[in-house]
């Protein structure tokens, strides 16, 4: 049985429609026009207990108006949520028991007290047993090594190390299903190992079911065997990384170097004129730039000799298609619909 089902999960919000300029500020003051958006639109999917599972999508798309239905926050437009048996948005006490929710750019942790007051009064909060919680605090200081963080101010704790404190505020009360909104955004390369190896961890060792929202192809590849992907609501890709690649990873990359000065001027629609899958990304530096292209339909000779026969080429070499440019050529095909 899974332990989450989403079924035609629809959310609209209802938003004062807003006019430009000085003067239509003052009008919307005023004036009872409304518009419908629609964050999330007939998303249904399945999570079985101790799967680890990617939802992605850009900034806008649905992805925490999402987890918050299935939190219990928001209440949805249509369609139904059932998470471990429970309504979660009717039954919101019960569900908050077996859940724990980490959202990247909002702190559970009080601002002026140590993080071990702010455990205390969690442990209060869900009644925790006192041995348990004992076991929980010192399984996780050790696995995340806290240490001498756990007295110290929240306020004087680095991003990373409040970060790793909010992990263990989510999981004290043994629940179920994490739910985690960016638990890596803005942290170093060290402090994100650290937060996905504990991560790995949870799932894997206590079996905790674990719905991870990012921006951070990184995450995705190192933590999930399958992906949702979402976009403008709706839901595009339910599946592994593995069928993902095989599905839309056909597409191959040609990096090129050329001298600085040269121009790239009218390259694209030149380009254009192999087929509608060869487009031309810009690089870090006017001397590097990369071509991308389906070898199915396009050989990767045909791409090279027009761009070597064009451009002063010092350097080229072609590349497999990554995560990033599968879920970015995703994005473009479904903005092209």
């Amino acid at each position: 049985m899974s332990i989450i089902e989403a079924h035609n999960l629809t959310k609209t919000f209802r938003t004062l429609k807003r006019q430009p300029g000085f003067v239509g500020t003052i009008r919307t003051l005023f004036s009872n026009e409304y518009e419908e958006v629609r964050a999330v639109e007939d998303v249904s999917f399945a999570i079985e207990p101790g799967e680890l599972v990617g939802y992605i999508g850009p900034n806008g798309a649905g992805k925490s108006t999402t987890l918050k239905m299935l939190t219990g926050i928001l209440y949805p437009s249509a369609g139904t949520a059932l998470v471990d048996g429970l309504i979660p948005y009717e039954q919101r006490q019960a569900n908050s028991k077996k859940i724990g929710v980490l959202f990247g750019q909002r702190s559970q942790l009080l601002w002026d007290i140590p993080p071990r007051d702010s455990f205390e009064l969690m442990r209060k909060m869900y009644a925790v047993p006192p041995a348990r919680y004992a076991e929980n605090l010192t399984y996780f200081t050790e696995l995340l090594e806290l240490g001498p963080l756990l007295d110290r101010p929240v306020r004087q704790l680095s991003l990373g190390q409040r970060m790793r404190c909010e992990l263990v505020a989510s999981l004290l009360h043994d629940p179920k299903i994490l739910y985690l909104d960016e638990p890596t955004i803005g942290l170093d390369v060290v402090a994100k190992e650290r937060v996905r190896e504990f991560i790995r961890s949870v799932n894997s060792q206590r079996g905790t079911t674990v719905v991870l929202t990012t921006h951070d192809i990184g995450d995705i590849e190192q933590l999930c065997r399958r992906v949702l992907i979402i976009d403008k609501g709706r839901l595009l890709y339910d599946g592994s990384l593995t069928a993902i690649k095989q599905r839309y990873g056909r597409l191959r990359r040609v990096r090129f170097s050329v001298a600085a000065a040269t121009p790239l001027d009218g390259l694209d629609g030149v380009l254009s004129a192999l087929g509608p899958d060869v487009t031309l990304a810009d690089g870090e530096d006017a001397g590097h730039f990369a071509v991308s292209f389906d070898p199915h339909s396009v050989p990767a000779s045909a791409v090279t000799k027009l761009i070597v026969n064009r451009l002063d080429v010092t350097d080229l070499a072609v590349e497999e298609a990554d995560l990033e440019g599968i879920i970015r050529a995703i994005y473009r095909r479904e903005e092209g619909q």
